[in-house]
């Protein structure tokens, strides 16, 4: 029995010190899939969209399936020994990536990713790729793991509804793809930024003909800016924040302001964001 004990123990701890030697070893820069991006991503003129080139990365595909291994390799223990901003990172980055791997199944017969689903289940809900152990869809980091819902919660909850912003669906619609990794180091920087780039895109959210015309993202899920982070209260808030960049006008930035301005919601581009389209 002693034996025993005595083994179990040995094997606990190389178990545990064989986690920590990973997660002290894993890079959170990402540097690989961090040179793929600034090679296959590109802003467009105005700052505020982007465009990816996909037959690049499709002639490239060795590289980004390196880049998908890692992700994949990470285990749920591994992962619980990531602090808050590293598994926002690793997650934000894991469905950028796959989703970019989605698109590269069906490339370049492809113009936009709904055309990757079927009548009875949605591109999200399919699962191609294995993370955290198990067989996943990108609605299971989205929904499971990113938003901060009831039983989604992690450790406390990430409660950041910025994450919309920041997970892109290749689609001319979403927020932009930076042409970097999202990392713990500035995650918060680099979430604000994307918020920013969203908001003051003018084919995304404008004011116009007396009222906010928004993105259809800002209805979707309009509950997770309703939970009060950083002091969004409600989607107006959003809007609040960056009323000199909707109007010129200081009496409609008031209105904006004080969130007296009525919402309506735009049509989603679901167009594939091809730099070559």
């Amino acid at each position: 029995m002693k034996l025993f004990t005595t083994f179990f123990i040995a094997l606990l701890t190389i178990i545990t010190l064989s986690s920590s030697v990973f997660a002290q070893s894993f890079d959170h820069d990402y540097a690989a899939y961090d040179a793929q991006l600034k090679k296959h991503v590109k802003f467009l003129p105005d700052g505020k969209q982007s465009r990816i080139n996909y037959k690049g990365l499709a002639a490239q595909r060795a590289e980004l399936t390196k880049t998908l291994d890692t992700f994949s390799a990470v285990t749920p223990a591994q992962f619980a020994t990531f602090n808050k901003e590293q598994q926002m990172a690793f997650l934000i980055n894991a469905y950028n990536a796959f989703t970019i791997e989605l698109i590269l199944t069906k490339y370049p017969d492809v113009k936009s990713i709904k055309d990757l689903g079927s009548t009875f289940s949605s591109p999200w809900k399919k699962s191609f790729f294995k993370l955290l152990g198990e067989e996943r869809n990108l609605d299971w980091i989205e929904h499971d793991k990113l938003r901060p819902t009831g039983k989604n919660i992690i450790n406390g909850g990430y409660q950041d509804p910025r994450i919309h912003v920041a997970i892109v669906c290749a689609s001319i619609g979403c927020p932009a793809l930076p042409p970097e990794a999202f990392i713990a180091a500035k995650l918060d920087t680099q979430l604000e930024a994307s918020m920013a780039r969203f908001v003051h895109d003018k084919t995304r959210n404008r004011y116009a003909d007396g009222k906010l015309q928004v993105s259809s993202i800002f209805k979707w899920f309009k509950d997770d800016f309703e939970k009060g982070y950083k002091g969004f209260g409600k989607v107006e808030d959003v809007f609040a924040k960056y009323a000199d960049t909707l109007s010129n006008d200081p009496a409609i930035q008031g209105q904006i302001r004080a969130k007296t301005v009525s919402i309506s919601h735009l049509d989603y581009d679901w167009s594939l964001n091809d730099s070559g389209r």
